[in-house]
């Protein structure tokens, strides 16, 4: 196969990530703290203060959402309970129903300086109507951006999503709020008003979107991507039925955390065709070889392979050591062992966001003859390069007969079917929204450190649920070394694969694993020993 041909079909298998909306890895400036209505309760009143604060806070109240919020009387109330919950802090009421004056330097001078903003109860429309394209509402954003939180209780809540929910049920009536959760639209008075069938209606209607539904008493506060439930009652997570996928709904309770980005990749990938397809790909590598380790120490055969793979003392290497989150990116200890191994054109590829994937970072794949993915967390690769052209620069290495490394998270990332992909811990084998690898070895999923820590389980079970997929655990101190469709095993211990595809049309069993040792050789295509 050409090269150019390819590099443009490896590119095509791992699309999702590199062609959708951009979801930042970083999740949201600031934080929000977004009650579902009902009676506020002292821990989300001292939460709130606190990230203001404490003390030193300066919050700003927004009454706008009332329909009293006219009278001088209602707003001296707003004042003093503000002042009550919040005796040493500045607090500041600030409303208008005039557009104009909602973009005026004098009205918003308050806000240049406030550490927190307060969004009242009422009708989420009036705030709509004077404060979206003002100044008001990119000082909003501003003080956002400088660390600061903004809050806001039933209608200061349904503001806070740009799909907004106004008014209806169970049809709802959608209009433009604020985009503080990107991707995402905000219930509340939730389960207290049996709005799921309104929820899921709007989400149905606008399809990338993941539903917030927030109990009364009960506060969402999201901070980077962090989402961290507080109060008395729940909050559901929901996903509508779409991409042959049913209706996701999960229900967090007070102290339970979830990852925004993950539910915003979910959403996003719910746009796309149904995940994973009943038919995969062949696993071959029509071009190149991939090196995939299976984590704990590199043996010597190893090493040599690679090294013997990517040129020689010739090789140019792209260390790509994002896996390892920012603390550790820029360091890989394979960089010692391959310079031990005579090899001294090494670069280092730290990307940890999309941003930092410039023309310098490209360069040093362009032309390298290898590249080596470092160990920590897969989920960290695919923020890291989403949306980029890096995907289709590593193809292209593979594409012109370079070779593709990796161990431990390095490994995993090489299959077209992600696994342990939660951001939140490795113990789930599917994690929608990190569900997708790069591709490199089309149909497989593959997994790490997989005898040493007794993951046989797992991975059984996953084939048992996609028998499309050819599954490959790989343990500690062994490599998969694949050419073509042969897959030949170097190393410590063994390769367990799992394929049952031959079978897909009967009764499933418990997919059983072929354990391929030392020296042997297995056909990924034809699904046997050589």
């Amino acid at each position: 196969m050409h090269c150019r041909t390819l590099a443009l079909w490896l590119f095509a298998s791992v699309a999702p990530l590199c062609a959708q909306s951009p979801i930042d890895p970083l999740g949201v400036p600031g934080t929000r703290i977004i009650v579902g209505g009902g009676k506020l309760t002292d821990a989300i009143v001292a939460r709130f203060v606190e990230l203001a604060g404490g003390d030193q806070a300066k919050i700003v109240l927004v009454p706008t959402a009332s329909a009293r919020a006219d009278e001088a009387a209602e707003q001296q109330k707003t004042l003093e309970l503000w002042q009550q919950r919040a005796p040493r802090a500045t607090v500041t009421v600030l409303h208008t129903r005039d557009r104009s004056v909602a973009d005026s330097e004098a009205f918003c001078a308050p806000l240049q300086t406030a550490t927190a903003l307060w969004f009242g109860g009422g009708a989420q429309k009036r705030i709509a109507d004077v404060w979206l394209d003002t100044r008001a509402e990119r000082e909003l954003y501003a003080l956002l951006r400088r660390g600061g939180v903004v809050g806001g209780t039933s209608a200061g809540a349904a503001i806070q999503s740009k799909t907004m929910i106004q008014e209806g049920n169970p049809d709802p009536v959608i209009a433009r709020g604020f985009d503080l959760v990107p991707f995402g639209i905000v219930d509340q008075h939730f389960g207290q008003r049996n709005r799921l069938a309104r929820l899921l209606t709007a989400l149905t209607a606008h399809p990338g979107h993941l539903g917030i539904g927030i109990d009364e008493s009960t506060a969402v506060e999201l901070s980077g991507r962090r989402l961290t439930v507080h109060g008395n009652g729940t909050v559901r997570l929901v996903l509508a039925a779409a991409a042959g996928r049913d209706e996701r709904v999960v229900e967090l309770r007070a102290g339970d955390n979830a990852d925004l980005v993950a539910w915003q990749r979910a959403a996003r990938d719910r746009t796309l065709p149904p995940w994973p397809p009943t038919a995969m790909a062949e696993p071959r590598v029509p071009a190149g070889a991939l090196v995939i380790v299976g984590g704990g120490r590199l043996p010597a055969a190893v090493v040599q392979k690679f090294v013997q793979l990517a040129g020689g003392k010739d090789a140019r290497v792209a260390l790509v050591t994002g896996a390892a989150g920012d603390g550790d990116s820029g360091r890989d200890p394979f960089a010692a062992i391959l310079r031990r191994a005579g090899i001294s054109d090494l670069r280092t590829v730290a990307c940890t966001h999309p941003a930092q994937v410039d023309d310098a970072a490209l360069r040093a794949v362009a032309d390298a003859t290898a590249v080596w993915f470092g160990g920590g967390r897969q989920w960290r690769l695919c923020d890291a390069f989403a949306g980029t052209a890096m995907p289709a620069a590593f193809a292209a290495v593979l594409a012109r007969g370079g070779v593709i490394g990796g161990s431990s998270a390095g490994a995993t990332i090489q299959g077209e079917f992600l696994v342990r992909g939660n951001p939140l811990g490795n113990t789930d084998m599917w994690c929608e929204g990190y569900d997708r690898g790069f591709a490199f070895l089309p149909g497989c999923a593959i997994d790490q450190h997989f005898l040493a820590r007794k993951r046989t389980p797992d991975l059984q079970a996953l084939i048992g649920k996609l028998p499309q997929l050819v599954g490959l655990g790989i343990d500690e101190g062994t490599a998969a070394i694949v050419q073509g469709n042969v897959m030949e095993v170097v190393g410590d211990s063994t390769v367990s694969v799992f394929d049952v595809r031959s079978a897909m049309a009967k009764e499933r069993a418990t997919p059983q694993p072929v354990q391929v040792g030392n020296g042997q050789r297995w056909d990924l295509v034809a699904g046997k020993m050589l």
